[in-house]
């Protein structure tokens, strides 16, 4: 498909999704500030603490989405690590509270780039595509060894996501705005390379970065600064934990 082409289509459908995008924008902030007030309000452990790291942690993982790299057009980015903080926070502080921080980092990731062809692609794309981020805090439940539950639930988020973005990318790549004139003619190929290319990269920065901060004490350390009372709950310290308590 000719540059010229691809523009005529893009400014036919700007003028027509633009209102579209604000709307969607703003509801999808109205429905998570009234879902984060609801859980404020009810789930009786979402005390004041969590929600400062909550906040902390959403901001850190926002600042480092800025930091990246897209090997492929038209999104995907390979960024600097920008899950950790997210996944960390769904680590101490469980799935409920993993599910909501993920949500409203997933609007964010929107707002930074207001980028859509459909709703049902807003909703594959920010939506569900960073709603797994919960599968860390149930991997906790899960497994009892701490090295074990943080890279289950690593990959068990990367894997969902992969997921959830291929069915958006069926979507997309069904269109044929940029697939016209390439030597195959299906979409879930175009979809499953697309979103191979830059998730697995940005899972195996992820990995490594959790990889060197469990490996130190300062893991465990952040860990109880975040929930003092962790790894009395979870009823096993590291070592470095019970020396630094001594």
């Amino acid at each position: 498909m000719s540059l010229l082409k691809f523009l005529a289509f893009a400014e036919a459908i700007s003028e027509e999704t633009t209102e579209l995008v604000s709307i969607i924008a703003i509801a999808a902030i109205a429905a998570l500030a009234i879902i984060m007030l609801v859980i404020c309000l009810t789930y009786k452990k979402m005390d004041t603490k969590a929600i400062v790291y909550a906040a902390i942690s959403i901001a850190s993982a926002f600042v480092l989405s800025f930091i990246k790299v897209s090997p492929v057009t038209n999104g995907g980015s390979i960024t600097l690590a920008s899950f950790v903080p997210i996944l960390i926070y769904a680590y101490v502080y469980g799935p409920v509270r993993g599910l909501v921080a993920g949500l409203i980092f997933g609007v964010l990731q929107f707002i930074q780039s207001p980028y859509m062809l459909t709703p049902l692609t807003f909703v594959l794309d920010y939506l569900l595509a960073f709603a797994p981020i919960f599968l860390m805090g149930l991997a906790r439940l899960v497994f009892k060894k701490e090295n074990t539950s943080i890279f289950a639930g690593t990959a068990a988020t990367y894997v969902i996501r992969f997921i959830v973005h291929f069915f958006s990318g069926l979507i997309y790549f069904q269109m044929g705005i940029i697939t016209e004139g390439l030597p195959a003619d299906s979409a879930a190929v175009y979809s499953l390379v697309y979103n191979l290319v830059y998730l697995v990269p940005d899972m195996i920065i992820t990995m490594v970065v959790l990889a060197v901060l469990v490996a130190t004490k300062n893991f465990p350390r952040l860990v109880r600064l975040m929930r003092p009372d962790f790894y009395v709950k979870n009823q096993e310290a590291p070592a470095e934990v019970a020396t630094d308590a001594q």
